[in-house]
This record gives C-alpha cells, sequence and structure tokens, in this order.
C-alpha cells in the first residue's frame, strides 16, 4: 500500500505511515501487505526521499510491533 505520497515535499510521520497501514488491514491480511511509496521517488530531493523512507520504516515497525503483541 502506497503510505508515503511523493506528490509532495511534506514528510509524513511514522504515525501518518502507521494509520494508513491499520487501515489497510481492513482490506489485506497482514502477512499479505506491503509498506511502500505512492510512486517513483526520483523527483524527489536526496535528503526529501530519505526522510520519507526513514518515516516508512518507523510506520511500518510500529505497526508490525503493534501485530506481535
Amino acid at each position: 500500500v502506497g503510505a508515503i505520497d511523493v506528490a509532495t515535499d511534506r514528510v509524513e510521520t511514522p504515525e501518518d505511515v502507521a494509520a494508513t497501514l491499520r487501515a489497510a488491514l481492513a482490506f489485506v491480511p497482514a502477512n499479505r501487505l506491503h509498506a511502500c511509496t505512492n510512486c517513483g521517488m526520483v523527483p524527489l530531493s536526496r535528503d526529501l526521499a530519505r526522510a520519507k523512507l526513514d518515516a516508512l520504516a518507523a510506520g511500518a515497525a510500529l505497526v508490525r510491533s503493534e501485530l506481535s503483541s
């Protein structure tokens, strides 16, 4: 599921990402859910892309820890 919007310079928070992933779990089993961006990140600066990917990883980690509890 595209939990990162590459059409904006706003960096999502890990909580934003986690909320998107939690919503997707209503439709997809956890073992089939893959957190990703909503499109390619080529137009973004390296620093912005890195910040967005860090948020993606942190948000996915939040949901993963909730599911394993």
